[in-house]
């Protein structure tokens, strides 16, 4: 072994302790991320009451809105990741999203709430493919899956608040549904100042067997095999897991009758006991799964896929109160495990220098096939399924979902087998 390979090691097995600071700056933006992003659902019966919207206009302005222009971003930003300075991407993507949040609490109409939802799918477009490769140079790789789940706990942090914080605002006689947009939105501009003060880490310093590709080969990555089944793969699980959250609140009020604020309550705590643990456990344990081979990671999110499918039927089928509440606490969990996991198997396969390409087609597959398709589906089959007078009918609307967690489950363990063979 050459000297030259032993330091890069000892510098790689070290974490500074900037490292987490920076994890912690980076966690934040993605806690408001999702909190600008998940609002709008859980504001889904109140937007439909004083606006009139069928809920496939609904699922355009919640899902839909977001995801054109996320999608369409998300490939061009992750290759803008690889070129530029990462935290001006970041910071600049922050401010859009952040202040285009607050403005949708002023739509008077359709159109300009669903201009209001474009801009924050552009904004939020920025961070995933920059943050994710930033990390990847903040930490090695013995422990990447786990602290991109970490970052990724974001989610169910920023989902929980929204639930907590928009249900609470929006049950409030002398404030309502607009007021949780204003309040909720706009301070996100106070963190750019925080993102433009990181320190940008040189990429591949962490790496002591990086891929040897360059930014010209981003052709390789469309003719990976295990990269096709990975995008496949989290893209059917993605879409159960990010329709539980665009559709879990208006299920409750619907089928359950279950009042704004108690789903708020309940959707809140549920999102930050189990989601948050289950992510960070879930990246934790994939890493543990990666020591029985390259594929043991996508093995995991075949698992976690496979195991949602019945209690997916359960959540759906059952009426009892306590027993949904255990099933969504599991299904919550189960729903977020894999995102660690798949942004490092991503970072892994493309190495250094196409990571953020790599992330922003993860982005745009999962992102597309969940909000672009899934939930104008889902929001079509209950308009023809006549939800508005039998609200029951829901329950097959989103039988989507566990066929997709099948699915999902299928093209994983597939693409666990074919990165075992490389």
């Amino acid at each position: 072994m050459s000297d030259k390979t032993v330091k890069h090691e000892v510098a790689a097995a070290r974490v500074p302790a900037y490292s987490w600071y920076a994890l912690v700056i980076l966690t934040l933006v993605y806690v408001l991320n999702f909190l600008d992003r998940t609002l709008i659902f859980l504001l889904f019966p109140p937007i439909k009451q004083e606006m009139g919207f069928t809920d496939f206009q609904l699922a355009i302005l919640g899902p839909a809105s977001f995801a054109i222009f996320y999608t369409v971003l998300g490939i061009p930003f992750g290759r803008m990741a690889d070129r530029t300075t990462r935290k001006y991407l970041i910071a600049g993507g922050l401010a859009v999203w952040s202040l285009f949040a607050g403005l949708t609490g002023f739509a008077g109409g359709f159109w300009t709430m669903l201009a209001c939802r474009v801009m924050v799918g552009v904004g939020e477009a920025t961070l995933g493919p920059a943050a994710l490769s930033l990390l990847s140079d903040y930490f090695p790789p013995r422990i990447r899956a786990t602290v991109q789940a970490i970052y990724s706990s974001g989610i169910a942090i920023g989902g929980g608040l929204a639930y907590f914080l928009g249900g609470w605002i929006a049950q409030q006689p002398h404030l309502g549904w607009r007021w949780a947009f204003y309040l909720l939105g706009f301070p996100g501009l106070l963190l750019t100042l925080f993102v433009l003060l990181l320190r940008e880490q040189p990429r591949g310093q962490t790496e002591v067997a990086a891929v040897r590709y360059t930014s010209q080969d981003w052709k390789v990555l469309f003719r990976s095999v295990p990269l096709r089944y990975l995008y496949l793969g989290y893209a059917m699980f993605g879409l159960a897991a990010n329709n539980l959250g665009a559709w879990g609140a208006t299920f409750f009020v619907r089928v359950h009758s279950l009042s704004l604020s108690q789903v708020g309550l309940l959707a809140g705590l549920l999102s930050v006991t189990a989601g948050v643990p289950g992510t960070i456990l879930g990246g934790y344990a994939a890493d543990r799964f990666r020591r029985l081979g390259r594929g043991g990671r996508m093995l995991f999110g075949a698992g976690a896929a496979l195991i949602s499918v019945p209690l997916w039927l359960v959540l759906l089928f059952s009426n009892s109160l306590i027993l949904l509440l255990v099933v969504s606490f599991i299904l919550l969990g189960l729903a977020l495990m894999w995102l660690g996991p798949a942004a490092a198997d991503v970072h892994d396969i493309a190495g250094p220098q196409l990571r953020g390409l790599g992330i922003g087609i993860y982005f745009f597959t999962v992102i597309l096939t969940a909000y672009g398709i899934g939930s104008p589906l889902i929001g079509k089959l209950s308009d023809l399924l006549g939800v508005t007078t039998n609200p029951g009918q829901m329950r097959y609307a989103l039988l989507i979902c566990p066929i997709a967690c099948a699915l999902g489950a299928l093209f994983l363990w597939l693409g666990s087998r074919s990165m075992n063979r490389q």
